[in-house]
C-alpha cells in the first residue's frame, strides 16, 4: 500500500532546505523546532528512508532527500495552483460561461449587459451564440450552453424558465405605407393589407388577430430577407419591438394596441442541474439588470 503523504510535512522539509536548518525554518514557520523534527521523522518513517543526514548538526539532504526535494516542490506547487484555481472559480473570479440568445436579444441587449458583466468579472471568459428560440432551447437541453435567453413557447419539464422582460408586439411597415401614420393600431386595421408571416407570428395565435394568419400567403423566417421584403413594399408584418431593426430608416414600428400582445423573454437553464460558478454570476447579473421590479 502506498504511503499517504500530507502536504504540511513536505512544506516543512522545503522550508528547512530553503532556510538552511531546522531552527531557522521553525522560526520562519512559527512552529517549535521539536514539532518540526517530529513531523520530518514521521515523514521519513512513511517513506522508509531518511531525508536528512544525521549527526553532523547541519540540514544536509541525503541522496534520497535530494531526489525527493524537487518532486516535493512540484507536488506542493501543483496543489497550490489547484487550490488557487478552484478558489478563483468558486469566487467567480475565473471560469467560462456559454450563453445562447435569440438574435434580437443578442444584438440589442447583450452588448451593454456583457460590458457591465466584464467590468465586474474580468477573469471570466464568455461565449455568446445566437439562434432562433427553438435552437436556443435545444442548445440548453443538450448542454452546449448553460444559459439561454429566449422565449419558451411550450413548457418543458427538463428546462427551467425565469421570465425577465416583456417585449411588445407591433406592426412593421414601410414609412410611406398608409398604416405608418398611426401611433397605434387595432388588428382589424391590418386586414386589408398583405401580411408577411415570420417566426414570431405565432404570438398572434389564440388572439382575435389570429384570423390574419389564415389570410397570409407569404412566410419568411430570415430577418434579412424579411426586412428586404418590407422595404420593397411587398407587405407588412408583426414583430416584437426588440426584433425590429431600428437602423432601417425606411421602416416604421407601430404598437399593436388591440389585442395587446407581448413576447416573454426569459432565462433558460436545465432543470435539476447546478450551474457553474461563472454561469451563476452571469445569471445573477442578468436577473439584476433585466428582471421586472416589483410595482413596475
Amino acid at each position: 500500500m502506498l504511503p499517504e503523504l500530507k502536504l504540511q510535512p513536505l512544506r516543512y522539509v522545503l522550508a528547512i532546505v530553503d532556510q538552511g536548518g531546522f531552527h531557522a525554518a521553525a522560526k520562519q514557520l512559527h512552529r517549535s523546532q521539536p514539532a518540526l523534527s517530529m513531523a520530518v521523522r514521521d515523514l521519513e518513517a512513511r517513506l522508509g528512508q531518511a531525508l536528512f543526514e544525521k549527526g553532523n548538526g547541519k540540514a544536509l539532504l541525503t541522496p534520497f532527500g535530494q531526489w525527493c526535494e524537487p518532486r516535493f516542490r512540484e507536488l506542493v506547487a501543483h496543489h497550490d495552483r489547484l487550490c488557487q484555481a478552484a478558489l478563483a472559480l468558486a469566487s467567480q473570479q475565473r471560469g467560462r460561461v456559454d450563453i445562447a440568445a435569440v438574435p434580437s436579444v443578442a444584438s440589442r441587449l447583450m452588448p451593454s449587459l456583457l460590458a457591465s458583466f466584464v467590468r465586474d468579472h474580468p477573469g471570466i471568459e464568455i461565449s455568446l451564440q445566437d439562434n432562433h428560440s427553438e435552437g436556443v432551447n435545444q442548445m440548453v437541453l443538450k448542454g452546449e450552453v448553460e444559459l439561454g435567453i429566449t422565449s419558451l413557447w411550450l413548457p418543458d419539464e427538463a428546462l427551467h424558465f425565469t421570465p425577465l422582460l416583456g417585449d411588445e408586439v407591433g406592426v412593421v411597415c414601410r414609412d410611406d405605407h398608409p398604416l405608418a401614420r398611426h401611433e397605434s393600431l387595432h388588428w382589424q386595421a391590418l386586414a386589408g393589407y398583405p401580411l408577411i408571416r415570420n417566426g414570431t407570428s405565432r404570438l398572434l395565435e389564440g388572439s382575435p388577430a389570429a384570423e390574419l394568419l389564415g389570410r397570409s400567403t407569404l412566410y419568411i423566417s430570415n430577418m434579412i430577407s424579411l426586412t428586404a421584403m418590407l422595404e420593397a413594399g411587398i407587405g407588412i408584418t408583426t414583430l416584437p419591438r426588440l426584433a425590429f431593426q431600428e437602423e432601417h430608416q425606411r421602416l416604421r414600428f407601430i404598437p399593436l394596441a388591440e389585442p395587446r400582445l407581448e413576447r416573454r423573454i426569459g432565462l433558460l437553464r436545465r432543470s435539476r442541474q447546478s450551474l457553474s460558478p461563472a454561469a451563476e454570476a452571469m445569471q445573477a447579473h442578468l436577473m439584476a439588470q433585466l428582471a421586472p421590479r416589483e410595482g413596475a
